[in-house]
C-alpha cells in the first residue's frame, strides 16, 4: 500500500513534525497524492529547495493556480538564508483553497533521528487536518546526547540522563508527554531489530503507529 493510503492522508493540510525523514516523507506523499489531485509542498519553518519540483517564490494565488494546472505538485515559499525556503506569503487557508492537498514540514531536527520540542515548536499550521510525527529508528540504542535534538528536553521528559541510550520506553515517554502528533511514523526500519523496537514503541503509545523505510518505500501498520 502507498504511504498516503496507509496514513489516510485527507484533503486539506497535513503537517509533518519530528525527525528522521520529514522532508523525504513529504515529497513521497506529494508524488503519490499528485496522481489523484493537486499538491502544494511548503514549510512553516525552513527547508532546502527541492530539485524535482517547481519552486514558486512569493507566489500570488494566480501564479500558484497556473503552476498547479501544469505540474500538479509544486513547492511554495519565500526565500530565506543559505538558499532555503521559509513559509509562503499566502495564508494556510488560502493554500488549502488552491490545492487538494497541502503538505507542510512544520519542524526542524538538525538531521538527527530523534527530537524533543521547545515550547515554540513545532509550528503546526492552523486548520491542519492531521499531524504526523516522524521518528528515526537509527536513534534507538544511541545516547540521547548524540541522537536527539533538544537533548536536555528529551532527558527531562523521559527521566533519563544524556549518556543513557534512547529506548522505546524513553521515546514513548517523550511522545506521550508532548502529545503533538495524531499518528507516528517510525522511519529507517530496515531490519528485524529495528522492527522489534518499533513494535515495542507502538505498544507503549495510545495513537496509531506505522513503521517502515522511506528509502525502500515499504511500510506497515503496527497499531
Amino acid at each position: 500500500m502507498e504511504l498516503s493510503g496507509l496514513l489516510a492522508v485527507e484533503r486539506g493540510i497535513t503537517a509533518l513534525i519530528g525527525s528522521g525523514g520529514k522532508t523525504t516523507a513529504m515529497y513521497l506523499l506529494a508524488e503519490e497524492l499528485s496522481r489523484r489531485g493537486t499538491v502544494i509542498c511548503a514549510t512553516s519553518t525552513h527547508i532546502l529547495r527541492p530539485e524535482h519540483l517547481p519552486v514558486l517564490e512569493n507566489p500570488s494565488p494566480e501564479a500558484l493556480a497556473a503552476a498547479l494546472a501544469e505540474n500538479r505538485a509544486v513547492c511554495a515559499g519565500c526565500a530565506a538564508a543559505e538558499g532555503k525556503l521559509t513559509a509562503p506569503p499566502l495564508s494556510w487557508a488560502a493554500l488549502a483553497a488552491l490545492a487538494d492537498y497541502v503538505l507542510v514540514e512544520a519542524d526542524g531536527a538538525h538531521r538527527l533521528p530523534c527530537k524533543a520540542h521547545l515550547p515554540h515548536e513545532p509550528v503546526i499550521p492552523p486548520g491542519a487536518t492531521q499531524t504526523i510525527l516522524l521518528v528515526g529508528a537509527s536513534g534507538l540504542g544511541r545516547p540521547i546526547r548524540e541522537a536527539a535534538h533538544r537533548p536536555e528536553v528529551f532527558c527531562r521528559l523521559s527521566g533519563r540522563r544524556p549518556e543513557d541510550p534512547i529506548t522505546p520506553a524513553a521515546l514513548a515517554a517523550v511522545v506521550r508527554a508532548e502529545a503533538l502528533g495524531d499518528k507516528v511514523l517510525v522511519n529507517q526500519v530496515d531490519g528485524p531489530e529495528e522492527l522489534a523496537q518499533a513494535r515495542a514503541l507502538a505498544a507503549l503509545l495510545p495513537i496509531p503507529v506505522y513503521a517502515g523505510s522511506l528509502w525502500k518505500r515499504s511500510f506497515l501498520c503496527l497499531s
